[in-house]
């Protein structure tokens, strides 16, 4: 449907205008005849039937007036008013006697700007309505983000009784959480109807992309014109092609002009729609994972914003986008501000010359006075401390500390010292008197929390403050003594990181009484140190503030004149009294005023939350000191009580009243208990902070006319640190109170957060600073970082300093509004600062809250903080379940957050991980301890119950993806100027033709030749010995016995067989001397034997159908094995997994014929089949290539050349021996070059992990074989027992040569880590190294004995991905290690072409090795004969350059360098570095990734991860990881591993799967079978642990 937009209408006011510009670029704008634009809109309305066409009034209407304030230019800009604070009298009324708002119909609430409609109701809940109305319309439909699935032991439903209840109790110290609860809101429900058409369409609107910074400038006109053309089509077509989310470049970035007083509108993104659960686009959909990956493809399929402009260039092409300032963002406009001063401190008669001379005047003048009151748990008052008591046994604990404590001469303790005061939360007698007791004996308190455990969240880190103190003793109460951990002697243990402490009991009885003549000497307040208050940082490290006695002297008559105390006032206090508010009322001040506290402690608020209410209502107390929290709490636990009366109460004092979110508590307790008595005017929110105490408060005030000041400010300004009045944007906005004036005798301004402490203007956020005597002087101990915090200077824009005195840093961000009325928006340490915009750590909890308060998280329990991951900060929640919500809920609310934070705040949240109920580390006041939380979760220890990453959708920064360049043609080659490679990358082995040797067996073409010559010359030379698992021989062939049993063997084919010469016999035998008398037996019987591993005995159904492929892809004509393996291939569990009919005839070697052949078959050309060589790649394809005999007898001559192979030497063989390298090493090169092989089974390792090593050593072998999986096996086998292997004499010394025979990039980490272990036991570290064959050639590269060492060199993984090999030192970023995979063999000639072009490549260039050689295998054997595979793999030539050469393309990507090192002839040596398979690497953002570099890095980002895989699907990374550990780490890993991966890849993860240790399939060879496993993954085969789907 269209609508007609009218000159001066706008549609859908809602929007920002940020947001409507950042989309104009995907829409089409026609020009029409009026100017206006014809706009495509589609409105999901809730009852607007589709067909019908909406009046725009519906959609709500503006003033023409108000579009062009919002489009004016900044110049006018200063006009409009900088603040919206009412002073209005509706805020007084209660709900119900205020104008009820008209609904114009149900949902769509059109406004009327004048109407003033937005006053009629508290403010402050506008925010959770917001929320509400925001995600109203998401109710009914489902997410289009996929469920992570999970396994179901995972979901254990614990019982309610395992929980104990609240500690939902425990707002967070800081706890900006709390909001008005439904039930003190009555007008919140119809608010949220009004304001739901709103909001959905801003959610709808906000697409899931995270900045608002759009970088879309106005272009010029002509863009209109073009915009038609390319944007045609709004809607886009599914195509066939999945798309790929890894890259978002906008193929057409255009630039609209807006015309003035319209709006763009926007076709909403279906966010939560059926409609977008298709099948995968041309992918078949096999099963729900691969429906759920769809899924995700699809959520990830709308436009990202488009790309930023410029890039920082790192050295080297390094595109990590930076976030380019948004032109539009909004700037401060405002005057300079003007320090405010405070009120003059009025000096009273009577006000006492230090603390502790108040103490004796009311200690001797009225003693029996009381001065605290302490409660049970059951609200009783458990006793009454009176200013009598207080001061004599201060006296008391002030004589016992300064000579009770060491000897007279040596005292432990002397004035000035430092103490500690480990006081519990229920005992502030006991406490109180320990730190008047020490203000007497002038040495220094320092309160601490109660050590509950030796791990207690934080504890350590207060040990530290206790040993930068210098503090030795630590004073206690007798309970809390008793309750400390005690050692198995009754010591007290020394708590991790805390200095040796000696605990002194202070009750009483345990005190020797002064002398009569001793007397503490009481003298006027001075400048040393009263007291050390500890403040905990973001980073969790904990600083100590000290306090002067003047400083706490001024603060207290400070307070005093600012809340008007008088004597024998009673005060109610729930704050923790070791620190902040609640010292500095319930401790000090009231001393000084000799006032009644009544001390409520935390215990009995968690058991009655209307515990202080109660009391007030029984003391008449005029004061109370509470948090927002406590607020809250009695809310939730009012019941409308009778007897609540609070008309005695003068003032109300909110702790942490500068928290944003505490206005919304103090609106519903004001909405709540003003029927009970409670006066508005009585709510006096104050600001503090360590450094600087009371930073401002609000005054008590006898006028009940004057409301408080509140500001209603946009979110989106504040996020630029500027103070903009919320006027379109309803949805995100704070509305802040004031935190009242400016304390006695302080000057305060607010200064720039960063950089020079500059002057904020009047519009700008900055941090506030305080000068004043009343406030801390030093951080403990650090000099430098007190020079920052205490001595700040703030300076003019011209660079004049304020005032000669220095200011204190209050860690508050805020302004000062008018009338000097104090407003604070948040903490620096809260501050977020997202690609260039701050976001407040508490605004977010908020909205997470709001989003259904009280029904999923516990109010309280929610941790927000941030994350550098990728060059920026990024957004990080983990909140605390109840413990019956289930897992639709979690997912549901967790959707629901995101879309809440992305519409208020504009940003993304890049992690949000729900944890069981209980379990996030406590303050000790029950608050959640951030800096512990974002320890666990970035060590991985958090344990969350539910994760959801949204990477996708935060990260913008990634570089810019790869644009390939035209390739090098022939053209640049004749020019000669190759792009920065010096040569053609090319290489040879040495020439076979020129090598003078006394090679007997080169007479012979045929290896069945080689073997009756030997038979004849040295019939008793042994060729084979077979150890067992004991390392003792099971048997041996000597070369007649080989002989005469292949003979027996060919006589069986023959003659039981029925076979044709050039038959296909499948050998099935366990690895050993049958295999290989059985392969002969098949050469003089002149049929093709290829050899195949038999069926695990255990493992039947998954191995025997892989011999069952074999036996028919190589279409044998028979099958040969022992009597064992006969037995087993004809059992019931064989015939459960194949049709064991289809068997060709079996036959069984274990008794055989005894005659002789008539003749032996010698074939008639040397280029006819010898052998088949079946195996399995990593990517999983079986792969059969024909060996024929002239390249049989060339490659057993090459590898005897290149190994000095003789008749005299023994080699060790631990290798399977069924394709490549090993079978060669196994059957064939023995009979080739006489020398003795002695075979190891690697199975008979899995029993005696020694068996190979021992067995090298005892025959005293120089050279041996084996592959990475009995490297491991030794490695982690043997690591703890090299000592006894020495022992046992196992001697590695006279090892020359180790070579591990692969087909993969070689394993530096393990070689180097099985080198260092048996260094010990004389092994050379240069004998290690490693060989390099594949299908074409099953050996190219093989370290012989003579030659160079392998060398190593280090890569820069980003070049590598753009295909380029850039040398960089050992350490330096992104390096990666590469091995030589051995030296060329001879005869071997290797070039590296570039797999496309296929033209040479220089040697900078990383390219598919091929290869050249006489041992080259001749081509596939497939049963369809697919010849183009075949002549592709087996005969390419170079595309320019020589283009006669037939090469053979390996399938491996590598490069070759000229080292400085000289080969055996004297020639500079060329290495060639594998890099990895061509069919597993992975294209991704235009750039080419190798797994095993993606796996490593998550293989070392979490201790529990023992083995991962990658792969990807439509363009999406998957990670499997194998877990080693409980499942409850498994959610752990979710986060860890896409952080790696980001960081060292940019790359974005988009499946986590964890699975069981096991899962990853590997082949024989120990290579991970990656397809196998994605096949498995996208059939749901897995049972995975949890799968996680990153957004």
């Amino acid at each position: 449907m269209c609508l007609r937009v009218q000159p001066g209408d706008i549609t859908q006011k809602g929007y920002e205008k940020k947001r409507s510009k950042l989309i104009g670029a995907y829409l089409p704008q026609p020009p029409t005849a009026n100017g206006a634009a014809v706009v495509r809109c589609r409105l999901q309305h809730s009852e607007g039937a589709p067909g019908r066409a909406l009046h725009s009034g519906n959609i709500g209407v503006c003033d023409i007036r108000e579009a062009a304030v919002r489009e004016r230019a900044p110049s006018t800009a200063g006009n409009r008013p900088l603040f919206y604070f009412r002073f209005g009298v509706d805020q007084a009324l209660p709900p119900e006697r205020r104008a009820p708002v008209p609904p114009a119909s149900s949902t769509r609430y059109h406004r009327r700007r004048s109407s003033g409609s937005r006053d009629e109701r508290y403010r402050s809940d506008v925010h959770t309505e917001a929320v509400q109305a925001a995600l109203a319309k998401h109710k009914e439909r489902k997410m289009a983000v996929p469920m992570p699935s999970k396994r179901r032991s995972l979901v254990v439903q614990t019982s309610m009784d395992a929980y104990t209840p609240p500690d939902t109790s425990s707002g967070s110290e800081d706890e900006g959480s709390v909001q008005g609860d439904s039930q003190g809101t009555p007008t919140s429900s119809q608010g949220s109807i009004n304001m739901e058409h709103w909001i959905s369409q801003a959610i709808h609107g906000s697409t899931t992309s995270t900045t608002s910074s759009s970088s879309t400038q106005s272009g010029g006109s002509g863009a209109a014109h073009r915009l038609a053309d390319v944007m045609a089509q709004t809607h886009i077509e599914n195509h066939s092609a999945p798309p790929d989310v890894t890259t978002y470049t906008s193929e057409h970035s255009i630039q609209v002009e807006r015309p003035q007083g319209s709006t763009t509108s926007r076709t909403a993104p279906k966010y939560g729609n059926a409609e977008l659960m298709e099948t995968g686009d041309g992918v078949p959909v096999s099963s729900r994972v691969s429906a759920k990956i769809q899924q995700l493809v699809n959520t990830l399929k709308r436009p990202k914003r488009p790309p930023l402009r410029e890039f920082f260039v790192d050295d080297f092409e390094e595109l990590l986008e930076v976030q380019q300032p948004d032109p539009n963002q909004p700037k401060p406009e405002g005057a300079q501000m003007l320090a405010v001063r405070g009120e003059q401190l009025g000096v009273v008669t009577n006000w006492p010359p230090s603390l502790e001379a108040a103490l004796q005047r009311w200690g001797t003048i009225s003693p029996k006075a009381p001065c605290l009151t302490t409660m049970d748990t059951n609200g009783k008052p458990l006793y009454i401390l009176t200013y009598g008591k207080l001061w004599t046994r201060s006296m008391k604990v002030a004589y016992n500390i300064l000579h009770k404590l060491g000897t007279k001469q040596e005292p432990m303790v002397r004035p000035g010292d430092r103490v500690a005061l480990v006081f519990p939360n229920n005992d502030p007698a006991a406490s109180m008197v320990a730190f008047y007791g020490c203000l007497l004996a002038e040495v220094v308190p320092v309160p601490i929390e109660v050590p509950l455990t030796r791990k207690d969240a934080g504890s350590q880190q207060i040990g530290f403050l206790l040993g930068s103190c210098g503090v030795t003793v630590a004073l206690t109460s007798d309970a809390c003594h008793k309750g400390l951990p005690k050692s198995p002697t009754g010591e007290i243990p020394q708590f991790k990181g805390w200095p040796k402490l000696l605990w002194f009991v202070t009750e009483s009885k345990h005190l020797s009484k002064p002398p009569r003549d001793w007397f503490p000497h009481i003298k006027d307040a001075n400048n040393d140190t009263a007291y050390i208050e500890y403040k905990t940082c973001k980073d969790g490290s904990v600083l100590g503030v000290t306090v002067t006695r003047i400083a706490l002297l001024t603060h207290c008559q400070a307070l005093t004149q600012a809340c008007g105390y008088t004597e024998a006032e009673t005060i109610v206090n729930v704050l923790d009294f070791k620190k902040d508010v609640g010292l500095w009322h319930g401790i000090l001040t009231s001393v000084m005023n000799m006032m009644h506290v009544i001390s409520i402690p935390y215990a009995l608020m968690k058991v009655n939350p209307l515990s202080w209410i109660q009391k007030v209502c029984q003391y008449k107390a005029k004061v109370a000191c509470v948090k927002s929290r406590d607020m809250h709490w009695a809310l939730v636990a009012h019941r409308d009580q009778r007897d609540i009366n609070l008309s005695s109460l003068r003032m109300l004092i909110v702790a942490d009243g500068a928290n944003p979110w505490s206005i919304s508590s103090c609106d519903a307790f004001l909405n709540v208990f003003q029927s009970k008595g409670l006066r508005q005017e009585v709510i006096c929110p104050c600001a503090s902070s360590p450094e600087a105490l009371t930073v401002a408060i609000r005054r008590p005030t006898d006028d009940s006319n004057q409301p408080p000041g509140r500001g209603v400010l946009s979110m989106h300004g504040l996020t630029y640190g500027v103070i903009r009045v919320d006027s379109e944007e309803k949805l995100s906005v704070l509305t802040v109170q004031d935190v009242g004036l400016v304390m006695p005798g302080a000057i305060m301004c607010s200064v720039k957060p960063d950089g020079v402490p500059q002057l904020c203007r009047t519009d700008e956020i900055g941090e506030l600073c305080v000068c004043a005597i009343a406030t801390g002087t030093s951080y403990y101990g650090l000099s430098g970082m007190t020079k920052n915090t205490f001595e700040v200077f703030p300076v003019t824009s011209s660079g004049a300093p304020v005032s000669e005195y220095p200011f204190v840093r209050t860690g508050l961000l805020g302004f000062v509004g008018p009338g000097g009325l104090v407003f604070v928006v948040g903490k620096m340490d809260g501050l977020m600062v997202v690609s260039g915009r701050r976001h407040n750590a508490d605004d977010i909890v908020a909205t997470a809250l709001a989003v259904e308060p009280m029904k999923f998280v516990y109010r309280g329990r929610i941790a927000v903080f941030s994350v550098t991951v990728l060059h920026d900060e990024r957004i990080v929640i983990v909140a605390e379940q109840r413990p019956d919500s289930t897992e639709e809920d979690s997912f549901q609310w967790m959707s629901r957050v995101l879309q809440a934070i992305d519409s208020i705040h504009q940003v993304g949240v890049y992690c949000l991980a729900l944890v069981p109920a209980n379990t996030l580390p406590k303050t000790p006041l029950g608050g959640i301890h951030l800096s512990e939380t974002k320890q666990l979760f970035l060590e991985g220890s958090l344990h969350p119950c539910n994760v959801l990453m949204c990477p996708h959708t935060c990260v913008t920064n990634l570089p810019k993806p790869r644009q390939k360049q035209p390739e090098i043609g022939p053209a640049s080659v004749m020019v000669g100027n190759l792009v920065s490679g010096k040569r053609i990358a090319q290489a040879s082995g040495r020439d076979l033709g020129q090598i003078e040797d006394n090679d007997q067996a080169r007479k012979f073409l045929f290896l069945s030749e080689v073997l009756q010559w030997r038979a004849q010359t040295t019939p008793d030379h042994v060729l084979y010995t077979l150890l067992n698992c004991r390392g003792t021989i099971a048997s041996s062939l000597t070369c007649v016995q080989l002989h005469k049993r292949a003979e027996k063997i060919a006589v069986m084919l023959m003659e039981r067989g029925h076979l044709q010469d050039g038959d296909h016999v499948a050998l099935v035998y366990p690895p050993g001397i049958d295999l290989i008398a059985a392969f002969y037996g098949c050469l003089y019987a002149g049929c093709v034997p290829i050899t195949v591993r038999p069926p695990h005995p255990q493992n039947i159904a998954t191995t025997l159908p892989t011999v069952k492929m074999i036996v028919e892809v190589s279409r044998s004509a028979c099958l040969m094995t022992t009597q064992l393996i006969c037995k087993l291939l004809r059992s019931r569990e064989a015939a459960a997994a194949v049709d064991v009919r289809a068997w060709p005839p079996i036959l069984d070697t274990d008794d055989l014929p005894k005659k002789r052949p008539a003749q032996i078959y010698k074939p008639s050309n040397p280029d006819t089949l010898a052998y088949l060589d079946f195996s399995v790649s990593t990517t999983g394809m079986l792969a059969g290539v024909k060996m024929c005999h002239a390249a049989t007898s060339a490659f057993c001559r090459s590898i005897k050349l290149q190994c000095e192979l003789y008749p005299s030497r023994e080699v060790a063989i631990c290798l399977d021996p069924y394709c490549g390298l090993g079978f060669v090493l196994w059957c064939l090169c023995s009979v080739y070059s006489g020398h003795q092989s002695i075979l190891i089974p690697p199975s008979e390792l899995e029993t005696n992990p020694a068996l190979w090593l021992l067995a090298v050593s005892q025959h005293k072998v120089r050279d041996t074989f084996c592959s990475y999986s009995v490297m491991e096996l030794c490695t982690k086998g043997l690591g703890s027992q090299t000592e006894s292997l020495k022992a046992r004499g196992l001697d590695l010394s006279r090892v020359r040569t180790c070579v591990v025979v692969a087909e993969e990039r070689p394993r530096i980490a393990l070689t180097q880590s099985f080198s260092k272990l048996f260094k010990d036991l004389g092994l050379h570290p240069r004998a290690v190294s490693t060989s390099f064959g594949c299908r074409v050639n099953l050996a190219i590269c093989l370290q012989g004995t003579s030659g160079p060492d392998p060398t190593t060199v280090y890569v820069d993984m980003r070049a590598l991905r753009h295909d380029r090999v850039r040398l960089v030192e050992r350490g330096s970023p992104h390096s990666l290690p590469l091995m030589e995979s051995g030296k060329i063999l001879p005869g071997v000639r290797i070039i590296i072409a570039n797999p496309e072009t296929k033209g040479p490549l220089g040697d900078s260039h990383l390219g598919e090795i091929w290869v050249h050689s006489a041992h080259n295998a001749s081509g596939y054997f497939t049963i369809y004969g697919d010849e183009s595979l075949q002549s592709d793999h087996f005969n390419s030539r170079l595309s320019f350059g020589d283009t006669q050469t037939v090469w053979a393309r390996t399938g491996y990507l590598g490069f070759l360098r000229r080292t400085e090192l000289t080969d055996a002839n004297g020639e500079r040596h060329d290495a060639l570095y594998v890099v990895g398979a061509l069919d597993e690497a992975m294209e991704l953002r235009g750039m080419r990734y190798h797994p095993i570099d993606i796996e490593t890095s998550v293989i070392r980002a979490h201790k529990s991860v023992t083995e991962c895989a990658v792969f990807t699907w439509t363009n999406l990374l998957v990670v499997v990881v194998e877990l080693d550990g409980s499942e409850q780490e498994a959610l752990d890993l979710v986060p860890l591993v896409t952080n790696v991966v980001l960081e060292e890849h940019y790359l974005v993860v988009g499946v986590v799967v964890v699975v069981d240790i096991g899962v990853i399939p590997i082949n024989s060879r120990g290579e991970k079978q990656r397809m196998h496993l994605r096949d498995g993954f996208l059939a749901d085969q897995l049972d995975p642990i949890y799968v996680a789907y990153n957004m």
